[in-house]
């Protein structure tokens, strides 16, 4: 299948990054404090220079750990300081529910790349394509995953995003937490510029053009290998 969508790798092993890299055509990285937890990151600035080393020419996001607007924005001039190819991770609000827009308008008049992330409804895409400069590098990242998390079909509101971000030069689209490779082709019908995905949900559009037939035989074979590994006897 022809895919015109970018796919980043969502992630912070650096062994799994460089396997997606190898091996799964990727167009850049994003990370998040949540996925440096789960990989055993202790140095978070030694692991970006690591990431920034080893893939020096693509678009990789850093997200600014701060939950006070003033010390946001003294980290993000430091992640934006490490590579020219840095795009610095800003949530759309702090943990109080304060509108970071503000920041993102400064930073953004700045020049610095921003990946505005933990975005949820139409509104909020508004305000912070309202914020970014134009010609400035910028990335929206809505979580259509977790939107559909809630029982909601994001796609409308995926719809919406990505006419209000094509509005401003350089903005993109980024479809955040898919569940599944489907999101992959709603999120390219949707016009979003980018899908972020694991490196195992990457792997899986490898099934892309499969007969449904012989995936139907393949799974039968799995089930009777599996019987017979069990040493289960019916009768």
């Amino acid at each position: 299948m022809d895919l015109k969508i970018d796919i980043y790798a969502d992630g912070a092993n650096i062994d799994q990054m460089q396997h997606a890299f190898d091996n799964l055509n990727v167009d850049g990285f994003t990370t998040n404090p949540s996925l440096m937890k789960k990989a055993g990151i202790t140095d978070y600035e030694q692991f970006a220079i690591d990431v920034l080393k080893r893939f020096p020419d693509l678009p990789v996001s850093f997200e600014v750990f701060a939950d006070d607007i003033e010390t946001m924005e003294l980290e993000a001039r430091k992640i934006a300081s490490l590579g020219e190819n840095v795009f610095v991770k800003i949530p759309v609000v702090n943990s109080k529910g304060e509108s970071t827009a503000e920041l993102i308008q400064k930073l953004s008049k700045d020049g610095i790349k921003l990946n505005v992330t933990a975005v949820f409804t139409v509104e909020q895409v508004k305000q912070v394509v309202d914020a970014l400069e134009e010609g400035v590098d910028s990335i929206v990242s809505v979580f259509a995953g977790r939107i559909a998390d809630t029982g909601v079909d994001p796609t409308d509101i995926m719809k919406q995003s990505a006419e209000i971000c094509h509005t401003k030069e350089k903005c993109k689209l980024l479809w955040a937490s898919p569940r599944e490779v489907l999101n992959i082709i709603q999120a390219q019908e949707v016009e979003c510029d980018i899908i972020t995905c694991t490196p195992e949900l990457i792997e899986k559009t490898k099934l892309f053009g499969k007969d449904l037939e012989e995936y139907s035989k393949e799974t039968v074979q799995g089930f009777v290998k599996d019987s017979q590994l069990l040493g289960f006897s019916i009768l």
